[in-house]
C-alpha cells in the first residue's frame, strides 16, 4: 500500500490481488479529444469509451472488496455511457447515487445554459457497504418547535446528492499545484470519509495531481495512485511529501 506508479492504469489493475481494495475514486478521462499538455484525452464515442472503459471497469470489480464503494467522476459528455457500463458491471442495483458536483465557474458558450457541475456515480460491489454520513447545519429557516425536536439530529442533516464546493481559483495560493484539471481536497475529503474508515485503502487510478492521495494521506487512510504522465506523478509525489495525517 501507498504506491504511487507510472504507468497505465490497466496494468497497474492487473497486478492487484483480489478484493485488496476498500475505496476507489477516479476523475475519468471525459471524451473532450483535448491535449491539455500533461495527457491527451480520448474521443467521445461510444466505441473508443467501451474499448477503454470497459476491461478497467471489470478489474476494479475485482479488486474492490465486497464492502467498498466506487466514484467515477465526469461532465455531461460520456456520463450517459458511463452510466450504462457501471450497470452492467456492477448491476443496476447496486446503484447507489448520482451526486452533482456544483461549482461556482465554467465556460460559456453561444446559445446554450452555462456547464455548472460534474457528475459523480457511486455504486457499491454488494449491499454491504460502508457509509458514515456526512451531516451539515440546518437551515435557519428549518421548522423547529417541540414536536419537531426529535426528528433532528444534533449534528445536523444529512447531506444530500447536490454538492456545492467551489473549485480552485485561478490564483489560489492554497492547493493549486499547477495541474489543468486539479480538484479541491473539500471534495476527495468528503468522499474518503463517507465511504472508508481509518487505515481502509484507497485508490485513485487517474489520480492527476494527486488530490485523492493527499487527502487520504491526511485522513489517515492507506492509498494507491496511478498515473500514466510521469509529469503527475511527481507532483502527486511532491504533494504526499509534504503531508501529514491530522489525526
Amino acid at each position: 500500500m501507498n504506491i504511487v506508479e507510472c504507468k497505465d492504469n490497466l496494468i497497474l489493475l492487473n497486478e492487484l490481488e483480489n478484493e485488496s481494495v476498500d475505496l476507489i475514486y477516479c476523475d475519468i478521462l471525459y471524451g473532450t479529444g483535448r491535449d491539455f499538455g500533461d495527457y491527451k484525452d480520448i474521443k467521445a464515442e461510444l466505441a473508443e469509451i467501451r474499448n477503454h472503459y470497459e476491461p478497467r471497469l471489470l478489474e476494479m470489480k475485482r479488486v474492490l472488496k465486497s464492502t467498498g464503494t466506487i466514484y467515477l467522476q465526469m461532465d455531461w459528455r460520456i456520463n450517459h455511457w458511463i452510466r450504462c457500463l457501471l450497470d452492467e458491471t456492477f448491476g443496476y442495483n447496486n446503484f447507489r447515487n448520482e451526486i452533482i458536483w456544483e461549482y461556482n465557474s465554467a465556460p460559456r458558450k453561444k446559445g446554450c445554459f452555462g456547464n455548472r457541475h460534474d457528475t459523480i456515480l457511486r455504486y457499491t460491489k454488494t449491499d454491504r457497504f460502508t457509509f458514515n454520513a456526512i451531516r451539515e447545519p440546518y437551515s435557519e429557516t428549518a421548522p423547529r418547535g417541540y414536536e419537531k425536536e426529535k426528528y433532528y439530529h444534533p449534528d445536523g442533516k444529512v447531506i444530500g446528492d447536490v454538492w456545492k464546493i467551489p473549485i480552485l481559483g485561478q490564483n489560489d495560493k492554497s492547493e493549486r499545484v499547477g495541474y489543468a484539471t486539479q480538484k479541491p481536497l473539500s471534495l476527495l475529503e468528503r468522499i474518503i470519509m463517507a465511504s472508508t474508515n481509518e487505515r481502509d485503502v484507497v485508490a485513485d487510478f487517474y489520480c492527476g495531481s494527486g488530490t485523492t492521495l493527499v487527502a487520504a494521506k491526511r485522513l489517515n487512510r492507506q492509498w494507491i495512485g496511478c498515473d500514466v504522465n510521469q509529469n503527475a506523478i511527481n507532483i502527486t509525489n511532491n504533494r504526499l511529501s509534504k503531508e501529514r495525517p491530522l489525526f
